[in-house]
C-alpha cells in the first residue's frame, strides 16, 4: 500500500516537473506516434495550459518519423484497452441525455454505492461548448476516472491519468460538421480558442502568457477514439437488433413448420426462373432499395437483379512522408490489402496462360481502339508518381443510389484490373448464388473482354454478370461499342446511368486534403467513416430518390420520347426491324477498316497532303513568273518541277493501290478512287473530332459549375485554367470540324447513285448545336448497300424514331425497376421495423431467451439499448412519409407499422386485446329488387372453411342505393329509350384480340410480416372512395366455393384499379385510361334514378376523360351470375364478357348498358364537361368469349375480376381458366388482408 502511494507522489512530481501533456496528434498532418523525443513519457498527461521544456540542440538535425515507435504502439494499446469498459458509460449517459436539456456539470461524482471503497479526487480542465473549466472529478476502485468522465458527459484526452475531457456534445457537434465540411482538428481547435476569447475563458500557460495552441492536440485525441466508441456502440446495437430479426424469423417460420414459404409467397408460376433467397445484411442494410428483395434470377438480357459501379479516383492519394500510425480502427468498406494482391496475383498468373476462345461481342478492333483512348483500360498508365506517394487513390463500387458499397485502396500506378475484380468478386460473396448483377464501368467492354478471354472470375460468377459502359463515358466509345455496352441502348438497364461513383467523388472531395497529409491508418479510418456517413443519408433519402426519378426520369423522359415516337410516323415494328439491321450492319467485321490499313492509310493521306501543299506552291510560282520577266532556264526548271510532281503523285496513286482496299473492302473495287480515299478521311476525320468534342463538353461541364453556376462552384483558378483550355481546344476543334464538312460536300460531288454508297452528313461548327447533333456519335459508314441505302442511314424521321423507341424502352424497363425497388423498400421497413418493435418490446432475461432464440443465437439483448433502440425506430418511422410517397403509396407501409407492433405482442406473449365491433343500424327493405341487390349468399356445405354467421356492414354505395330504392317510384318514364337495333350484335370475336395471360404474376405481393387473422375487418382510404371489407366478407374470399357478394366484386375491382394507377405500375399507362363503374350504377339507370342522384355517384369517376369504361353486372335471372362489359367510347363497342360464352341473355341487357351510355355522356355535357360521342348509331358489341372457361357455379365473380384486371392492362379479355380460380382467389385474399385493419 504504501508502495503505491510512494508511486503515485513521484508521479505527481514528475507531471509537475515536466509541465505538458502528451504529443497528441493532429487529424489532418501528424500521424499518431509521432512523438519527439522530448516529450514526456508514453501516458503521463501534464497539467494543462503549462509549457514543456524543450532543449534547442542545434547541432542535431529532427527528422520526421514516418513510422510508429514503440511508444506510440503502447499509446494506441493502452486506448483499444480502456475503450471496452467505457463502453457501459456511454450507454448510460446516452440514455438519460437523449431528448433533454442536459446543463454542463458543476461535480463529477462516481455513482458507487460502496461505503468501503476508496475514493480519488482529480481536477479535470473541462471543455465545453461555451465555455472551460474546472472541475474536481471523484472517482472509486469501481468506477475509474475515465469512467466518471464518459458517464458525466465528458470524454477524456488520454487513456491513463486524464487532465483533459472535452465535452460529448462538442464532439457530436463536430462530428456532424466534419461529415459536412470536412473542417480538420486545426478549425475546431482555433475557432474554440478564439471562441472562449471573445467570452473572456483565456487559456493561459504557468508564466501568466496566453496560450495559442492549447487545445489541438488533446482534441485530436479525444475526436479520433471517441469515434471508436460510438463504433464499438453501433455495434452492440445492431448485434442486438440482429438478435430481435432472428427471433422475428424464427417465430414467423419454425424449423419444424410444414409451410415452406411464407402465405404471401408467390408460386413458382407467378415468378418463373426465379429464386427465393436472401441478399447478406450488410448489403440490405447499405440499400435496402438494391439488396431488399428474395427473389433472384433475373435474365442479364432484362437488366439482371442489381446494378453497380465501379471507379477509381486518384486525387485521394496519400504522401509518403506523412508517415503511418499503428492500427486502430477495422474498416467496415475498405477490402484488405491481402484480399485486392492476392486478386492481382491470380490475374497475373492467369494471363501466362493461353487466351481461351470466345465469340466477340464487338469486333476486336473497336475494343482496342476503346483501350487506347481509356486511361484507365490499361494499369500501365500511371496517374500517380508512387515515389512521392505510397497510396495513389481510392476505388469503389457504387449501387445504382450511389450509395457506396465497398472500397478498395489503390497503391499502384494506375487503375489495374485487380481493383475492380476484388470488389465485383467481393460483391457475389455477399449475394444468392442465383443473383444477376450489371456493372457499369468506365471501360466495362475491356473488363468484359478480359473476363471472356481468361478465367479470372469463376463461371459461376461471370454467368451471371453483364457489362456496360457508364452514360457519361460511353461517349468516348467507338459507335460499334456503344450499340453493345451504352446503358442507353443496352436492354434491360433502364435509366441507370453508372456515374453514381462520380457523384460519390463529389461529395467526398473535401477530404481530399485532410487525408493526404494524415497518416496512412488515420486515412482509411477518415475515408471509411465518411463512406459510413454519406450511406447513410443516402438511405434515407431513397424515397425521395425513387419519386425524382420516376417524376423527371420516367414519365418526363419518357413522355417527350414518346411524343418524338407519335410524330415521325413510323410503326414501331419497323423501327425495331431497323433497328436491328442497323446494330447487324455497324456490328460487322466489315464496317471496321483493320489496324494496319489504318496505319498504312494514315500514311499514305499524309503524304498526299504534302503532294497538294507542294501542288499549291508550283502553281503559286508560276502565275507569279507568268507575270515578270522570268528567264528560259527558269521556266525549264519550273517545267520540270512539274513533271517530278505529277510522276509523284502517280507514285501515291500507285502506293494506295498497292495498300490491298480492294482486297480489304472488295465492294469498294468499282469505286472511283477519289471517292474512296476522301470517304476514308473523312471516317477517320470524324472519330477524330469525336474525341475533341467529347473533350470540350466536359470542359464546359466543369466551366458550368463556375462561381454563381450550378451544381458546386470551382473556384476562380480552375474556371481561368478551364477557359484556357477551352480557347487552346476550339480552334483545332473547329479546323477539323470544316475540313470534315468540306468532305461531305466532296463526297456529294463525286457521288453516283448506283454505287450506293450513304453519305455523311455535315456537322455544326458551334458547340451548344454539336452537343445535340444526333449522327455525331456515328461513324462514316463505308461499305455499300446490297440493293439500296437502308432506311436507318437514310430516313431522318426513322433514324428519330429508333431513337425514341429506345429511350421509351428505357423508361418502361426504369418504371418496372422502381417498382421492383419500391416494394425491396417496404419489405425491409417492414422487416427491421419489426425487429425493432421485437427488441424493445422483448424481455431481457436468459430463460426467455433460451427458449425463443434460434439454436445459432446463444445472446441476449441488452436493456440498457433501450433508448437507442426507440431512437432508431423513430428514424425509421421518419423515413416513412418519404417512402409512402415514392411509389407504393401509405397504405402498405400502415399496415406494416401495425403489423410489426402485433407480431413485437405476440412475440412476448402479451395479451392481445379483444376488440368489439360495433355495427351500425341500417335501414332494410323487403321489396323484390333489394333481394336482387343483395341477396342472403348461400354458401355450398361443403366448403372447406365454412362461413361463420357473422353480420355484414353494407359499404357506402350500397346503403345510398338502399336509400334511394325505399323512395323508389316504379312509373316507368321513356325520356332514355333505347332501341336495341341501334346496336348491331355480332357473335364472332374481334379480331387481334389481346389476351392477359398472366393475371396471377400481376398480384404478386411480397411482404415481411404475415397477415393478421380474417376477422378482423379491413379498409383502405383513398382520395378516390373508401373500401371496407367485413369478417363476413373475408369469409368469402377464404371459402373456395363461395359466390361473390357485390362488397367483394366492387371493392376488389376498385382496388385493382388503385394498384394499377400507381405511376410505378407497369400498367399505369393503360388504367389511367379506364373508368370503372360499380355493379349499383346500372342498376340505378335500371329503377329511373333521377339525374342529381346519377350524377352524384358517378361523377368521381370523371368517366368523361376516360376511353375505355368499364361495367361489371350482376344478372339474378335466371341464376344468379356475374359479368362484364367494356364499353369502348372511341370506337362505340360493346365487348362482352360471361365466362359461361351465354349470347341469349346479353339481348336484354344491351338497351340497358345503352341508356346507361346514353344518360353519362348527356348528363356529362349537361354539368360542364363536354363528351362528344354519338350514341344514336354506329354501336357495335361483340363477345370477347365464345367458348366456356367456367365449369361450376360459384367463380363466376373470380372471372370477372380476373378480366377486369385484364382490361386494366391493356388486354381485351383474360385468359385465365378454371384450374387457376383457386390459386386467382388466394392471391385475392393474400392482398385483402394485408390492407391495414380496420378500428
Amino acid at each position: 500500500m504504501g508502495r503505491d502511494t510512494k508511486r503515485r507522489r513521484l508521479q505527481a512530481e514528475l507531471d509537475t516537473l515536466l509541465g505538458g501533456e502528451e504529443t497528441a496528434p493532429l487529424l489532418e498532418s501528424t500521424p499518431n506516434c509521432d512523438v519527439d523525443d522530448n516529450s514526456p513519457p508514453v501516458g503521463l498527461e501534464a497539467l494543462p495550459f503549462q509549457d514543456a521544456p524543450v532543449e534547442d540542440d542545434a547541432t542535431t538535425p529532427r527528422t520526421r518519423r514516418t513510422l510508429p515507435d514503440s511508444s506510440g504502439i503502447n499509446l494506441y494499446d493502452r486506448w483499444k484497452g480502456v475503450l471496452p469498459r467505457l463502453v457501459d458509460a456511454l450507454l448510460t449517459f446516452v440514455s438519460v441525455s437523449t431528448g433533454q436539456i442536459i446543463d454542463s456539470p458543476t461535480s463529477l461524482q462516481t455513482t458507487c454505492s460502496s461505503i468501503g471503497c476508496p475514493r480519488k479526487t482529480n481536477t479535470i480542465l473541462c471543455l465545453f461548448q461555451n465555455h472551460f473549466q474546472k472541475i474536481d472529478a471523484v472517482s472509486c476502485q469501481c468506477q475509474d476516472i475515465l469512467t466518471v468522465l464518459v458517464t458525466n458527459g465528458l470524454f477524456p484526452t488520454a487513456p491513463t491519468y486524464p487532465r483533459m475531457a472535452v465535452s460529448i456534445f462538442l464532439l457530436d457537434f463536430y462530428s456532424a460538421l466534419f461529415e459536412r465540411s470536412c473542417d480538420a482538428i486545426n478549425a475546431l481547435a482555433s475557432a474554440l480558442n478564439t471562441f472562449y476569447k471573445r467570452r473572456g475563458f483565456v487559456p493561459i500557460n504557468h508564466k501568466g502568457e496566453p496560450m495559442p495552441d492549447a487545445f489541438r492536440r488533446g482534441l485530436g485525441y479525444a475526436v479520433q477514439w471517441y469515434d471508436n466508441l460510438k463504433t464499438s456502440l453501433s455495434k452492440r446495437v445492431e448485434k442486438a437488433v440482429q438478435i430481435a430479426d432472428a427471433l422475428v424469423q424464427e417465430f414467423n417460420c419454425p424449423p419444424d413448420s410444414a409451410v415452406s414459404a411464407p402465405p404471401e409467397a408467390p408460386s413458382s408460376e407467378g415468378l418463373p426462373g426465379l429464386t427465393r433467397g436472401e441478399c447478406a445484411r450488410i448489403l440490405v442494410q447499405r440499400c435496402p432499395a438494391c439488396f431488399g428483395g428474395t427473389w433472384f434470377g433475373r435474365p442479364l438480357d432484362e437488366g439482371g437483379d442489381i446494378h453497380a459501379g465501379p471507379d477509381g479516383n486518384f486525387n485521394h492519394r496519400h504522401i509518403t512522408s506523412a508517415g503511418d500510425c499503428p492500427a486502430f480502427y477495422e474498416p467496415e468498406y475498405f477490402l484488405s490489402k491481402e484480399q485486392v494482391d492476392a486478386v492481382g496475383r491470380r490475374i497475373e498468373e492467369i494471363r501466362k496462360k493461353p487466351p481461351k476462345r470466345y465469340n466477340p461481342k464487338v469486333p476486336n478492333e473497336a475494343i482496342d481502339g476503346c483501350e487506347s483512348s481509356h486511361i484507365a483500360g490499361s494499369g500501365s498508365n500511371s496517374k500517380t508518381n508512387m515515389d512521392k506517394f505510397d497510396d495513389g487513390g481510392i476505388m469503389a463500387l457504387v449501387c445504382r443510389h450511389d450509395i457506396p458499397l465497398f472500397l478498395a485502396n489503390i497503391d499502384t500506378p494506375g487503375e489495374q484490373q485487380k481493383y475492380s475484380v476484388a470488389l465485383i468478386e467481393h460483391l457475389f460473396n455477399f449475394l444468392p448464388p442465383q443473383a444477376t448483377v450489371g456493372v457499369l464501368y468506365d471501360v466495362g467492354c475491356v473488363l468484359d473482354r478480359s473476363l471472356q478471354l481468361y478465367a479470372i472470375l469463376p463461371n459461376n460468377v461471370t454467368s451471371r454478370l453483364t457489362f456496360a459502359t457508364s452514360a457519361m463515358h460511353a461517349y468516348a466509345h467507338q459507335w460499334a461499342c456503344q450499340l453493345v455496352y451504352n446503358p442507353r441502348i443496352r436492354v434491360g438497364l433502364g435509366l441507370t446511368d453508372g456515374e453514381g461513383v462520380e457523384r460519390l467523388w463529389s461529395r467526398s472531395r473535401k477530404l481530399i486534403g485532410v487525408t493526404r497529409m494524415s497518416a496512412r491508418a488515420r486515412r482509411i479510418w477518415l475515408l471509411d467513416r465518411h463512406m459510413a456517413s454519406i450511406g447513410e443519408e443516402l438511405r434515407a433519402d431513397l424515397g425521395s430518390w425513387l419519386r425524382r426519378r420516376q417524376k423527371k426520369g420516367v414519365e418526363g423522359q419518357g413522355k417527350k420520347a414518346q411524343k418524338v415516337l407519335d410524330e415521325c410516323g413510323v410503326p414501331l415494328t419497323t423501327l425495331r426491324e431497323q433497328w436491328e439491321l442497323q446494330q447487324a450492319a455497324q456490328l460487322s467485321i466489315r464496317a471496321h477498316a483493320p489496324v494496319r490499313l489504318k496505319k498504312e492509310l494514315d500514311t499514305v493521306l499524309n503524304l498526299q497532303g504534302d503532294l497538294d501543299t507542294v501542288d499549291k506552291a508550283i502553281v503559286i510560282t508560276r502565275s507569279t513568273i507568268s507575270h515578270s520577266s522570268a528567264s528560259r532556264e527558269s521556266l525549264q526548271l519550273l517545267s520540270g518541277l512539274e513533271t517530278t510532281q505529277k510522276r509523284l503523285k502517280d507514285e501515291v496513286e500507285a502506293l494506295y493501290s498497292s495498300l490491298g482496299i480492294e482486297d480489304t473492302f472488295p465492294e469498294l473495287q468499282n469505286i472511283d478512287l477519289d471517292f474512296v480515299r476522301t470517304l476514308l478521311m473523312a471516317r477517320d476525320l470524324k472519330i477524330n473530332i469525336r474525341k475533341r468534342a467529347i473533350g470540350s463538353f466536359f470542359e464546359w461541364d466543369r466551366l458550368d459549375q463556375a462561381a454563381g453556376g450550378r451544381e458546386q462552384a470551382i473556384g476562380t483558378k480552375l474556371h481561368q485554367s478551364t477557359r484556357k483550355a477551352i480557347s487552346k481546344r476550339k480552334p483545332a476543334l473547329m479546323s477539323a470540324i470544316r475540313k470534315f464538312n468540306d468532305y461531305c460536300t466532296t463526297l456529294a460531288m463525286l457521288h453516283k447513285p448506283e454505287w450506293a454508297v450513304p453519305l455523311p452528313e455535315p456537322l455544326p461548327t458551334q458547340l451548344t448545336p454539336l452537343r445535340e447533333c444526333p449522327h455525331l456519335m456515328e461513324d462514316v459508314w463505308i461499305t455499300p448497300s446490297a440493293d439500296k441505302i437502308p432506311p436507318w442511314l437514310e430516313d431522318i424521321d426513322v433514324r428519330q424514331g429508333i431513337r425514341a423507341m429506345l429511350k421509351v424502352d428505357r423508361c418502361l424497363e426504369e418504371r418496372r425497376r422502381l417498382g421492383m425497388e419500391g416494394d425491396n423498400m417496404c419489405r425491409w421497413f417492414a422487416r427491421e421495423l419489426s425487429a425493432l418493435e421485437v427488441a424493445i418490446a422483448t424481455p431481457t432475461s436468459e430463460c426467455f431467451f433460451s427458449t425463443r432464440v434460434p439454436p445459432h443465437t446463444n445472446e441476449i439483448i441488452d436493456s440498457t439499448l433501450l433508448v437507442l433502440l426507440h431512437q432508431h425506430r423513430e428514424q425509421l418511422l421518419h423515413m416513412k412519409p418519404s417512402l409512402a410517397g415514392s411509389v407504393l403509396g401509405s397504405t402498405r407501409y400502415d399496415y406494416h407499422e401495425v403489423a410489426a407492433r402485433e407480431l413485437a405482442r405476440r412475440i412476448v406473449d402479451y395479451e392481445t386485446p379483444s376488440y368489439t365491433w360495433l355495427l351500425p343500424v341500417t335501414a332494410t327493405t323487403t321489396e323484390a329488387f333489394i333481394e336482387d341487390l343483395v341477396d342472403p349468399f348461400k354458401l355450398d356445405p361443403a366448403a372447406t372453411n365454412p362461413i361463420t354467421a357473422v353480420e355484414a356492414q353494407p359499404d357506402t354505395d350500397a346503403t345510398l342505393l338502399g336509400d334511394f330504392l325505399l323512395d323508389y317510384d316504379p312509373e316507368p318514364t321513356d325520356s332514355y329509350e333505347i332501341n336495341a337495333s341501334l346496336v348491331r350484335i355480332i357473335w364472332d370475336m374481334p379480331k387481334h384480340l389481346i389476351d392477359h395471360r398472366d393475371p396471377s404474376h400481376c398480384l404478386h405481393f411480397q411482404t415481411f410480416a404475415p397477415p393478421a387473422a380474417s376477422n378482423i375487418a379491413r379498409a383502405l382510404y383513398h382520395p378516390t372512395g373508401n373500401i371496407h371489407f367485413t369478417p363476413h366478407d373475408l369469409a368469402i374470399m377464404e371459402s373456395p366455393c363461395a359466390r361473390l357478394n357485390d362488397i367483394c366484386l366492387n371493392g376488389i375491382a376498385k382496388y385493382f384499379h388503385i394498384m394499377t394507377s400507381n405511376p410505378s405500375n407497369p400498367a399505369h399507362f393503360h388504367s389511367q385510361k379506364c373508368a370503372l363503374f360499380s355493379t349499383y350504377d346500372l342498376l340505378m339507370t335500371r329503377y329511373n334514378a333521377t339525374d342529381d342522384e346519377m350524377w352524384r355517384r358517378t361523377r368521381k369517376v370523371q368517366y368523361w376523360t376516360r376511353d375505355i369504361w368499364i361495367l361489371p353486372i350482376h344478372r339474378s335471372r335466371p341464376a344468379e351470375h356475374w359479368v362484364q362489359c367494356t364499353i369502348s367510347m372511341k370506337t362505340r363497342e360493346l365487348l362482352l364478357f360471361d365466362s359461361f360464352a351465354e349470347a341469349f341473355l346479353w339481348k336484354h341487357e344491351i338497351p340497358e348498358i345503352m341508356r346507361l351510355v346514353t344518360r353519362l355522356v348527356l348528363l356529362a355535357n349537361k354539368n360542364g364537361h363536354p363528351l362528344h360521342v354519338v350514341v344514336e348509331e354506329g354501336w357495335t358489341a361483340r363477345p370477347v368469349l365464345v367458348q366456356r372457361r367456367q365449369f361450376n357455379g360459384f367463380d363466376c365473380g373470380l372471372f370477372v375480376l380476373a378480366n377486369i384486371l385484364a382490361v386494366l392492362h391493356g388486354c381485351h379479355v383474360s385468359a385465365i381458366s378454371q384450374g387457376e380460380m383457386q390459386d386467382f382467389r388466394e392471391r385475392l385474399l393474400t392482398h385483402l388482408l394485408h390492407l391495414p385493419p380496420k378500428f
